[in-house]
């Protein structure tokens, strides 16, 4: 049966129709004058945009005509058109005093060549050129006037080249003696732009060549006062497609900024005057009346929860009071309910049925409890038994199948140390029959057959010591401890250890030297193997080191043997104590479990931390002999050396 729709509080649903009917008008109104006014104003910015930018196309091309003017101008003069140097000096030097934007002048013959230069920033003597295949020359040949090449002076200052024909009018028909060019400077259209679009306010515009991107003049004059100054690719396609010689509207960019912009083309330029205002400025105006707006609504909306909680609590007063009641019956909670309000109404015969239902849930509650609390004694009785019958099957299971499994071990290990063993034997004395029958020829014996009977004594020894690996491992003697002080027998066990000579022994004993419990046979051997261990794992020459540390509540101490060797990998490292595993070429993989084997035996346990690269240390942890407790039977106390106790 599928659970039952979950309901709302009938108060949210009352304020949510009170709500819904109050602001849903307003919100419409609203949003729809916002929508009026925000359009009137774009309509309006744009206008307004497209006439400044109009305005300022017109004031550039003056700005520049006038320049070719002053040109024109002399260059008519008959004197100038003589192509007298003395004369065309005087005049050029006239227009470079006038006129500080102008920063080189230029005559050059019909030919191309440079008759005269003079400029701001040139030398007294500058090298003369040739024009004959510079665009400007070709085209005011041709033309009779030119205006374009824009390039950044010293790299940073855009400057314009303006050229004009220097004409004898005398000659019939007028001919063309050379031409009149001029490098002028184009900072006054930023500085005029500064002063139309200061840089406090959010609009701003650029003067920028259509062909390229090259930006010729800005409000912001450190926009053009680059080395490659130019307008984004992005707001420099949407000008260039534009068929219109003016016009605007909104633009949204790549990097998230919405724009309002116009342009207007600069007459026979292809120069074009573009204006941009952040879209959320031009509609300030209509942002503060959506925000005058919003401030309303959260009046209406106070005011409507206020109405609306009134209007529910009146209504849900009763209802809150069934729930409540309902609540505490559905907790076993008989007693103490709230009173209930037995109005004239629907909500009246409710309560009556519900105290009925009450009074019969009480009954059939009681009986319901009586039998659970009987069968809850039953079930905790049940499940004690079989968790201690199930705790005694598994312990017993576990230790059968260990004393199985060692006995199989041991078995085989005596069968087969046995069958192996008097073959060794054997070959051990026929080795050294061998051996004495060499020592006493006269003549020298081959080196050849000394190296193969050290081979062979070599593979006996390892034949025997694996041999031992397996019966220690599956024999199981009877422990025999000895109370000892750890640091003097550990340090009676290094001194006769044979090292090999590239191997440093490193030794550091705890300041406490604790007594200890231990069967000394067994303990010295699980510290050999892992000490054997770690010098088979370093040839060529490394350090092993021996350190023991009490813990801080004495109740225990661990014995640290490390090796600087290559460390064990991690995947392996978990597998290590198991028996009959090991990564040698040759080995039985017992010796690590004949170490977890003793630790286990002694109360204690084993422990490996390995860096691969540097090093592996294990950690041997065994009980500390506790003050006031006799020591093991047959060992008196303190016999392996002087009490150091801290």
């Amino acid at each position: 049966m599928p659970p039952p729709a979950r309901r709302g509080k009938l108060a949210y649903k009352i304020l949510f129709w009170f709500l819904l009917i109050s602001l849903a008008p307003m919100g419409v109104v609203g949003y729809h004058l916002v929508g009026i006014s925000q359009a009137s104003l774009r309509k309006e910015t744009l206008a307004m945009q497209e006439s400044l930018a109009v305005g300022f196309a017109d004031t550039v091309y003056k700005y520049v005509t006038t320049f070719r003017n002053v040109l024109a101008e002399t260059a008519g003069i008959d004197e100038f058109a003589s192509m007298n140097s003395v004369k065309q000096q005087q005049y050029l030097n006239r227009i470079m005093q006038v006129h500080l934007a102008v920063l080189e002048l230029s005559v050059s013959n019909v030919q191309g060549s440079e008759q005269m230069r003079t400029g701001r920033f040139l030398g007294p003597a500058p090298e003369m050129r040739s024009f004959e295949g510079e665009e400007f020359f070709i085209e005011t040949m041709r033309r009779g006037q030119y205006i374009g090449k824009l390039e950044r002076f010293q790299g940073l200052y855009p400057t314009a080249t303006i050229a004009v024909a220097v004409v004898d009018q005398k000659a019939q028909p007028a001919k063309a003696m050379g031409v009149l060019m001029a490098r002028v400077s184009l900072n006054g259209l930023s500085s005029m732009l500064g002063m139309e679009f200061p840089a406090t306010g959010k609009s701003a515009a650029a003067v920028v060549d259509k062909r390229d991107g090259f930006l010729i003049a800005h409000s912001s004059p450190k926009e053009v006062f680059k080395p490659d100054a130019r307008i984004s690719d992005e707001v420099l396609k949407i000008i260039t497609t534009q068929t219109a010689p003016k016009g605007g509207g909104e633009m949204a960019l790549a990097d998230g900024r919405r724009l309002l912009g116009a342009y207007a083309d600069v007459r026979d330029l292809d120069w074009v005057v573009y204006v941009q205002q952040p879209v959320e400025y031009a509609y300030q105006t209509a942002a503060e009346m959506r925000n005058q707006i919003f401030r309303v609504l959260v009046w209406v909306v106070l005011f409507t929860i206020l109405l609306s909680l009134a209007v529910a609590g009146h209504i849900t007063q009763p209802i809150r009071l069934l729930r409540e009641a309902a609540a505490r019956l559905g907790r076993g909670q008989f007693e103490d309910l709230p009173e209930m309000m037995t109005t004239n109404d629907e909500i009246g015969d409710l309560a009556q049925t519900f105290l009925a239902m009450s009074e019969s849930l009480k009954e059939k509650t009681g009986e319901l409890i009586h039998a659970k609390q009987e069968l809850e004694k039953f079930t905790k009785f049940l499940e004690k038994r079989v968790e201690a019958r199930t705790r005694e099957l598994k312990s017993a299971q576990d230790e059968l199948i260990k004393k199985e499994r060692l006995a199989a071990i041991g078995q085989m290990a005596s069968v087969v140390g046995h069958e192996i063993r008097n073959p060794l034997a054997v070959i051990n004395n026929s080795i050294y029959f061998i051996k004495t029958k060499l020592g006493t020829a006269s003549a020298g014996t081959d080196p050849k057959i000394d190296k193969h009977i050290r081979i062979i004594e070599s593979e006996i020894k390892q034949a025997n010591g694996i041999i031992n690996e397996i019966l220690t491992y599956s024999r199981t003697r009877e422990l025999k401890p000895e109370r000892v002080f750890l640091s003097a027998w550990l340090d009676e066990l290094l001194s006769v250890y044979p090292f090999p000579p590239h191997i440093v022994l490193d030794k550091q004993f705890d300041p406490i030297n604790p007594l200890v419990d231990i069967d000394t046979t067994e303990i010295q051997q699980a510290i050999r193997n892992l000490m054997n261990n770690g010098i088979e794992v370093m040839p060529q020459n490394g350090t092993v080191s021996v350190h023991t540390r009490v813990a801080d509540d004495r109740k225990s101490v661990a014995i640290l043997i490390g090796d600087t060797g290559p460390g064990i990998p991690a995947d392996v490292l978990d597998k290590i104590f198991a028996p009959f595993f090991t990564t040698k070429a040759r080995g039985t993989g017992l010796g690590l479990a004949v170490v977890r084997k003793v630790l286990d035996r002694h109360n204690g346990s084993v422990e490996v931390e390995s860096v691969v690269g540097r090093g592996t240390v294990f950690k041997l942890t065994v009980p500390v002999a506790q003050p006031g407790t006799p020591p093991p039977s047959g060992a008196p106390a303190g016999a392996a050396g002087p009490q150091h106790m801290a």
